[in-house]
């Protein structure tokens, strides 16, 4: 016997049918016609730096380019986003982007699982997992990291993959937070002492199994309050980005479901642990850019209580382009180029407003010493603390959804509108 819901009550959705919205979503629109010239630059940029690499720093630097490329390809063809997401869900409660995350968070940390579990490395490496402190700097870092998202426009990872794609307002984040990165650098002292626990990884304590079983239903648990949040707030769906029509086409000519990039970024992101050993990271680079700077000016960076840790010395004085991080950083935005130009929306945007200018600079700022109080962004943290299954990638992400908010209520003195429940699209 079946019990009729009350009258007037919502329907309830089955969970495996599609997460209601407000109106049906868009259909998207034909991609323009292919950008040769920026398709040409990247590809020729590309294959010589690749080349360059190759010769120069050997197989392992090259194919960690080349993974990079891949990323930034994955990231711009399926808009794989974090600031939006978050913002997305904060403000009128669609969950489709962390709905998303879990999915890229469960299979990053399923390859992770067999990977480090079994201690399998390519080039002579040893996987590790990425575990961070539990204390004041993660917490502080990463609420000032997700303030800077919403301000800056973008996340780690989708500032890369932006600039890659032409946006002229990212350049500027970019540059802020390179600034920031190095001046969180420099000042390492003031904040390297705040209080703090050890890491905590689970697999110390439950094995490798353990620790995947625990973080997969945990990621199970968010997914389903998501969807619950966004079946009772009914909020307006996603856009759609330009796309070829045929299946065969959007391989190349975007865009992605967000379930295949997810997936497509899971794997790449567990090669490049596969070939360094490491979890892929982003800003890390940004530091050692700016400090390469600052020496190239006239500066001792390499006096910094910071570039004197452990392994830190090596890293700035060697090139940029034997660096892992750099190296993925740079590859991503030439896999976005490649992307962007041949689905026809590669371009630069001119005539940036002057309060949009000032919250790209100051977002990237923020971002920049959020990262590195917190010990990681969006992926070095988050993607890659969580799918380690260390504590401190759940705490980044939960204060990160706070200091979403927080942004969010920023944006509107920058001239930056946020989604509203009335809209078509958020």
């Amino acid at each position: 016997m079946t019990t009729a819901p009350p009258a007037g009550a919502p329907p309830r959705a089955a969970l495996i049918s599609p997460s209601p919205t407000s109106v049906p979503a868009p259909e998207a629109p034909p991609a323009p016609a292919v950008r040769r010239v920026p398709l040409t630059v990247a590809a020729v940029i590309g294959v010589l730096l690749c080349a360059y690499v190759f010769v120069q720093h050997g197989a392992k630097p090259g194919v960690l380019l080349l993974l990079g490329t891949g990323l930034g390809y994955a990231l711009f063809h399926s808009r794989f986003g974090f600031t939006s997401a978050w913002r997305q869900l904060v403000s009128v409660g669609n969950g489709t982007g962390l709905r998303a995350h879990t999915l890229l968070l469960g299979t990053t940390a399923t390859l992770f699982a067999l990977i480090i579990g079994t201690g399998t490395g390519l080039f002579g490496s040893t996987p590790a997992p990425s575990a961070g402190p539990l204390g004041i700097g993660l917490l502080i870092g990463a609420f000032v990291f997700a303030v800077g998202m919403q301000l800056g426009g973008a996340c780690a990872s989708g500032t890369l993959f932006a600039v890659g794609s032409g946006q002229s307002s990212i350049v500027l984040t970019l540059f802020g937070f390179i600034a920031g990165s190095t001046l969180a650098a420099w000042q390492f002292g003031l904040w390297s002492d705040l209080p703090a626990l050890d890491p905590v990884l689970l697999s110390d304590h439950v094995g490798w199994f353990g620790s995947w079983a625990v973080t997969v239903l945990a990621l199970a648990a968010v997914w389903w309050i998501a969807r619950t949040v966004q079946a009772r707030r009914n909020p307006p769906p996603v856009g759609a980005p330009p796309s070829a029509r045929s299946t065969l086409a959007r391989v190349v000519r975007g865009s992605w479901p967000l379930a295949v990039g997810a997936v497509a970024l899971a794997v790449l992101g567990a090669a490049v642990l596969l070939v360094s050993g490491g979890a892929w990271g982003i800003t890390s680079a940004f530091a050692l850019w700016g400090s390469k700077l600052v020496g190239f000016l006239g500066g001792s960076p390499e006096t910094w209580a910071f570039w004197q840790q452990p392994g830190s010395a090596a890293q700035l004085s060697g090139p940029v382009l034997a660096d892992k991080n750099s190296l993925t950083d740079i590859g991503i935005m030439i896999g976005a180029a490649l992307a962007s130009a041949a689905g026809g929306v590669w371009t630069l945007h001119r005539g940036i407003p002057a309060k949009t200018a000032v919250a790209a600079v100051l977002g990237g700022v923020l971002m920049g010493i959020g990262a590195r109080l917190a010990g990681g962004c969006n992926i070095g943290a988050y993607l890659a603390g969580i799918a380690s299954g260390s504590l401190h990638g759940w705490l980044w992400g939960a204060v990160a959804i706070a200091g979403t908010w927080a942004g969010l209520k920023l944006r509107p003195f920058f001239g930056l509108g946020n989604p509203k429940p009335t809209d078509s699209v958020c």
